[in-house]
């Protein structure tokens, strides 16, 4: 198969760099993470598992928008909620009942939801999280896992970033994943100042390896942060609704007092959801957090279709089933042509890199040579699966890997 060629993709990114900031800006940006001449960056249309860039080259999408597609793009039952809410009211000088139904469904789903709160982003609701977790118990400092993300405001980033400074980060705390022994330590060292700790279910960093819980691991940090009265804030944004539709924490045993949902509830519509306990719902209700677009009708009506629609065809077990046969047959094709491709994180959202080079770019390599082949693939994050995506994107997929293999092998013998 002839590789992609990408000159109006790359024509519009010269257009963008004079108009805005680095062109496209965030985790849809260029290089170093996207090399330019293995990268599309401008899309056409997304219809199912699959996108069109601008110079029509097609793709079997292993992206999903970096999480938010999960049924597909332009899924028919999402797309129709959406749209009947739209003919009759979104943003209004009034409430929408969708907001309404859409917190008695989470509340019915998640089983340690009692309440449910509404917003656009991720980083919307993790900072509200931690403004409850603040008001409840008085106390300032936050305990946070090293490499973990939780958005883009000043304290969720890592130090020394552009634009952060030291005193963002004075009262947040980070300690290394899987390690009970640090957390206790953390704890003992700052005793009685500590509000909440905020973590992802499991450890999704970017450029590394992702981990699960080690055995006992969330049992044993729930027993440290209830004997000290600290909160503890599941930051589901990421794997929502793709590893539990009753929240990710249900597959690994906790009971956390917050959860922050976004990515998969609406299907790509922009909608980020709070849930929480019983006993934080005053606290809740007394902290201001609003937004102009927060209370949009049309997003609360897809994240309802898509929810049942997730229920119906038991997306989770899906997911894990497709990612399965994906990331067995791609590590067999490495070994078959002599190198380690090495998997971690869930099937439905993992993490690959070739071990071969520990720089990483034999694995950027391969990324791209599948991407400009027509499977879309990123070399620095987890990947994510939709229940769109068939036996036939698979095989099609594993077609792709296979030759771009042989394309990253004869590079190598030269």
């Amino acid at each position: 198969m002839q590789p992609y060629q990408f000159s109006q993709s790359q024509a519009l990114l010269r257009r963008a760099t004079q108009v805005i900031p680095c062109g496209i800006y965030g985790h849809f940006g260029p290089a170093p993470y996207t090399p330019l001449e293995h990268y599309p960056f401008f899309v056409e249309k997304a219809v199912g598992s699959r996108l069109w860039d601008v110079d029509g080259n097609e793709y079997i999408d292993y992206m999903c928008a970096y999480g938010p597609m999960v049924l597909g793009y332009g899924h028919p039952r999402v797309d129709e909620a959406y749209r009947k809410q739209m003919a009759e009211a979104d943003i209004a000088s009034l409430a929408s009942t969708r907001m309404v139904e859409l917190a008695e469904l989470l509340v019915d789903l998640v089983p340690v939801a009692d309440w449910a709160f509404f917003a656009k982003n991720g980083a919307d609701v993790t900072n509200y999280a931690v403004m409850i977790a603040r008001a409840a118990t008085g106390r300032k400092k936050i305990l946070a896992i090293g490499g973990g993300y939780h958005g883009t405001a000043p304290w969720m980033q890592a130090p020394g970033r552009h634009g952060c400074i030291a005193e963002d980060h004075e009262h947040v705390i980070r300690v290394a994943w899987n390690d009970v022994e640090a957390i206790e330590q953390a704890v003992g060292a700052h005793a009685g100042q500590i509000a909440a700790m905020i973590a992802s279910p499991y450890h999704h960093p970017i450029f590394a390896d992702n981990a699960a819980p080690a055995d006992g691991y969330w049992s044993q940090v729930q027993q440290v942060l209830d004997r000290e009265g600290i909160l503890l804030i599941s930051d589901d944004v990421r794997c929502g609704f793709r590893l539990h539709l009753g929240g990710s924490n249900e597959k690994y045993g906790f009971k956390p007092d917050l959860i922050c949902f976004s990515k998969a509830i609406a299907n790509g519509y922009a909608l980020s959801a709070l849930v929480g306990t019983d006993a934080l719902k005053s606290d809740a209700a007394g902290v201001f957090h609003s937004g102009s677009f927060w209370y949009s009708a049309g997003s609360l009506a897809a994240a309802i279709a898509c929810i049942e629609e997730l229920k119906a065809i038991d997306g989770p077990a899906l997911l894990e089933q497709q990612g399965r046969k994906l990331l067995d047959g791609m590590t067999q094709l490495a070994a078959a042509h002599g190198l380690d491709l090495r998997v971690t994180g869930e099937p439905a959202m993992p993490y690959l890199r070739l071990t071969d080079d520990p720089s990483l770019m034999l694995h950027q390599r391969f990324c791209g040579e599948c991407t400009r082949r027509g499977a879309y693939f990123t070399s620095h994050h987890n990947w994510f699966l939709s229940t769109a995506h068939t036996d036939d994107d698979i095989q099609q997929t594993l077609d792709i890997v296979d030759e771009s293999l042989k394309a990253i092998r004869r590079e190598s013998s030269d």
